[in-house]
């Protein structure tokens, strides 16, 4: 009984041509997001991978780059997978090629482009700079005033 109240309650079956179309209509959502997920997430990956990939083929000695972990350097040497990275006078580190981010882009390279130019920074001579020097203020307490608040004493 329960069953033949089921099979009523779903309805017919669609016959003929109404089949295929109605099969197919509950497709196109579907289709529709993953089209949506295409160009929105998929593709700009792809893009980002792509570029990335063409910067790392493209390094090349003398060039400052940015480490994964946020180490500016840089480049002294290429070897397959593996750079060294001179990151202060006289330290060189080596890192895989892989955990290069990317070229170096702060304000503070562009400025070192623009002395190269042979335009004038801002940078200050050693005469023109101060040296401050501060020396932190020693107050002299007196001693016997937390005894006297102790015992309730008064001067």
């Amino acid at each position: 009984m329960f069953l033949t109240s089921m099979a009523y309650a779903m309805g017919q079956a669609p016959q003929g041509a109404d089949a295929g179309q109605n099969g197919l209509m509950s497709f196109i959502p579907l289709i529709l997001m993953f089209v949506i997920f295409y160009f929105l997430l998929i593709r700009p990956q792809q893009k980002k991978q792509k570029d990335l990939r063409e910067m790392l083929n493209n390094l090349k000695r003398g060039d400052r780059v940015i480490t994964g972990g946020g180490i500016v350097g840089v480049i002294q040497a290429m070897r397959d997978d593996k750079v060294d990275v001179e990151i202060a006078n006289g330290v060189v580190i080596t890192v895989l090629r892989s955990y290069i981010a990317g070229p170096e882009t702060s304000p503070a390279s562009s400025r070192k482009g623009d002395k190269k130019s042979g335009k004038k920074g801002d940078k200050k001579t050693a005469a023109e700079t101060k040296t401050i020097d501060v020396k932190p203020e020693v107050k002299e307490t007196n001693k016997e005033e937390p005894k006297a608040a102790a015992t309730g004493e008064e001067k």
